[in-house]
């Protein structure tokens, strides 16, 4: 059994796990190096020195985890620190240390005890023995509030003890801090099987999101931090890693699970809490007696099935956290979104109370959420609420309703939502004329509360969103796509050769002229032909307001136009200078979804992996024509389509048959296509004009701002 692994100051640290336990898949490689999973297996056939495969499992290459970190390390490949990607190796290794003796809470409980002792004792746990270690941990916590029951349920504790101290030792001396040591351990848990700590925490992105919409950041040196329901502790952490620094908050919590509870303590010392500065009670009640009551409190609710569900003991709920709010307090509540945002029968109990947030002026703000907030709860619906406590003559009687329910749930999205709420905060809930909320309007609380059981969403509009820019420039903008389509019009009408009918004059080819055949992958030898990738660009740097245009494989196979999706000139320039620009006549072939390609015609534009380049030779001779050749790889990939249930196409696109033109039938058919393509073209302008007439026409009806006159020839 192996039991040493080497770290990045070449020092051995004991690791236990057997050799079959380093072994990783490409999948795996990817998680590590962060990276997209095609990834790694470019680099496999790219780079010769990439690690060969160990042993193969039911036909998937196995690689050797250490290897592959050597490897990443050595060559800097991939988004990941080298800090980060030794102690990623070290917490791979962690599934192999669970059996029926040592269970995954029990490990992560340990291994989070381990790096709580070391932060405390700010001294390293290897080289000492198990019964020093649990000296060490009775001495520092006598009551066993958060250490040594952890520390004594570890099996075998003469031979596993030590390993996991040295273990704890090494994943300290790879992150920067201890408490971010025991992050990393925390994160690994649904990865170690401790599902019972990862079901009902939110994903990292919305814990973060809620931690900067709370407003956290803008507390008074010295206030009181609050978390009801503390699970795990992941968002007491993230306020206290989005609190200032030496902001002096306490931090008060509860959970009614003592293990828990435990847990949330040793993430809050390995923080640098002092105890005196922290308290957190085993129920359900916040210990406001001894500490005071909370400047801030933010809350999970907890999650109960659909089918068990009573919105009135929810509201209970919320309504049980506000009594802890004194004047000045605000409270950010996570919940199920049926009973904090949807409809309720009109006048039912749940109604009533809902709507008494309102009247008291309690509620400042009600966002819904988009699916996904709990990865143990695909079909949980969530919203929350910001609550507030403020005096009668401080209430404005406005509260900010957002729907993000139809947004990506990525960390751009919860940026700007966590920006328009302190916006409104700061304003102080009163709104701010020089910011416009996204997705959000901000209305009355009397029309809310003037109808029983409506919604708490963005269909209720106030009477001065109808003067909004974008509205009042709706009509405006219609006319100039009326405008549009007349020119269009106009052009076809004139347009001699498009008056016309077409006539390609196509006929028989006589039998003895035949064609002659070549293959992409000929063109290539020939040096007719050159052939460039595409590059990999992340989703949130692709906007429609760039400075380049990106074609991605739905340009190519005509899902989208081209040009709605762009790519800022410094973001292109920092984060992705190796890509390369298209040269006017670039062929763009993509074989993912489907076989497709797209002639860029003007060039300097990007194309996205997996899309790729194909560019026609100036001198090549005889000629290769772009529109030609791109024509007959679409005829030729028809014959050879991927069958259902394939991985791939029967032929690659370097394959393809096509037939060699000489240049006289080169040119006559490249006319043709021509001719097509610009018949094609202005049907394409005219429908993209028909469309955003249907959608602008649509939204202003359906939100009640526009409304149509007569149209010529009708009665009133």
């Amino acid at each position: 059994m192996e039991r040493v692994t080497s770290t990045r100051e070449g020092t051995a640290s004991p690791i236990v796990p057997e050799p079959s336990a380093w072994r990783i898949t490409y999948a795996e490689i990817a998680t590590l190096a962060q990276v997209r999973r095609p990834v790694p297996t470019t680099w496999s056939r790219r780079h010769p020195d990439f690690p060969a495969p160990v042993a193969y499992e039911e036909g998937r290459p196995l690689f050797d985890a250490r290897t592959v970190v050597d490897w990443l390390t050595t060559t800097g490949r991939g988004n990941a620190e080298p800090r980060r990607l030794q102690a990623e190796l070290a917490l791979y290794t962690l599934a192999a240390w669970r059996k029926p003796a040592l269970s995954a809470s029990v490990l992560v409980g340990a291994l989070t005890a381990l790096i709580c002792l070391r932060r405390q004792l700010d001294a390293r746990l290897s080289g000492r023995s198990w019964d020093a270690v649990l000296t060490q941990a009775e001495e520092l916590d006598p009551e066993d509030t958060y250490l040594s029951t952890e520390l004594q349920a570890v099996s075998e504790p003469d031979h596993l003890g030590p390993e996991l101290a040295a273990l704890a030792d090494e994943l300290t001396e790879a992150a920067y801090t201890p408490a971010e040591a025991c992050d990393w351990v925390l994160e690994a848990r649904r990865r170690l099987g401790s599902h019972d700590l990862a079901a009902d925490e939110p994903t990292p992105a919305v814990v973060r999101a809620l931690a900067a919409l709370s407003g956290v950041a803008t507390l008074d040196e010295g206030s009181v931090v609050a978390t009801p329901y503390a699970r795990s502790g992941d968002v007491l952490a993230a306020l206290h890693a989005r609190s200032a620094e030496d902001s002096g908050h306490t931090y008060l919590a509860a959970d009614p699970d003592p293990v828990r509870a435990r847990l949330v303590r040793r993430r809050m010392l390995v923080r640098g809490v002092n105890e005196f500065d922290l308290g957190v009670t085993e129920g359900e009640e916040l210990p406001v007696d001894d500490w005071g009551y909370p400047d801030l409190l933010v809350s999970v609710l907890p999650y109960e099935p659909g089918e068990n569900r009573s919105p009135q003991v929810v509201l209970e709920q919320v309504q049980a956290l506000t009594d802890y709010l004194g004047e000045g307090s605000t409270a950010v509540v996570l919940g199920p979104a049926d009973v904090l945002v949807r409809p309720f029968p009109p006048h039912s109990e749940a109604d009533r109370l809902r709507r008494s947030f309102l009247r008291d002026g309690l509620l400042k703000a009600a966002v819904s959420l988009p699916d996904g907030a709990f990865p143990y709860r695909p079909g949980y619906r969530t919203a929350l609420w910001v609550l507030a406590r403020t005096s009668a003559e401080h209430r404005t009687g406005l509260v900010l309703l957002a729907d993000y329910s139809a947004q990506p749930l990525t960390d751009t999205a919860l940026d700007v939502l966590a920006e328009d709420i302190a916006i409104w905060r700061a304003a102080p809930w009163r709104g701010d004329r020089r910011h416009e909320p996204r997705h959000a309007v901000i209305v009355p609380a009397k029309d809310l509360d003037d109808r029983p059981g409506a919604a708490f969403t963005t269909q209720h509009r106030p009477p001065t969103a109808r003067y909004t820019r974008g509205v009042v420039e709706r009509p405006v903008r219609i006319s100039a796509l009326e405008q549009r389509l007349t020119e269009l019009h106009e052009q076809t009408r004139l347009h001699t050769d498009l008056r016309a009918a077409l006539n390609a004059q196509v006929v028989l080819r006589p039998d003895d002229q035949p064609v002659r055949r070549t293959t992409v992958r000929r063109l290539l030898d020939d040096r007719r032909l050159r052939r460039r990738p595409g590059h990999r660009f992340a989703d949130e740097h692709l906007t429609a307001d760039g400075h380049y245009t990106v074609l991605t494989p739905d340009e190519v196979l005509g899902i989208a136009r081209p040009g709605g999706r762009r790519i800022d000139r410094g973001v292109l320039l920092t984060g992705y200078e190796h890509a390369l620009f298209t040269e006017p006549g670039d062929i763009i072939v993509t074989t993912s979804p489907r076989f497709g390609t797209y002639v860029d015609e003007a060039g300097l534009s990007l194309v996205a992996a997996p899309a790729r380049i194909l560019r026609v030779h100036p001198d090549a001779d005889p000629p290769v024509l772009p529109r030609v050749l791109a024509a007959l790889l679409r005829a030729a990939a028809a014959e050879y389509a991927r069958t259902s249930g394939a991985v791939r196409a029967s032929r690659g696109v370097e394959d393809l048959l096509i037939p060699d033109l000489g240049r006289r039938e080169a040119e006559r058919f490249d006319a043709v296509l021509a001719e097509i393509e610009t018949r094609a073209h202005l049907l394409r302008e005219q429908s993209a004009a028909l469309d955003d007439m249907v959608r602008l026409t649509a939204a202003g009806i359906a939100d009640g701002t526009l409304t149509l006159q007569n149209l010529p020839g009708t009665d009133d």
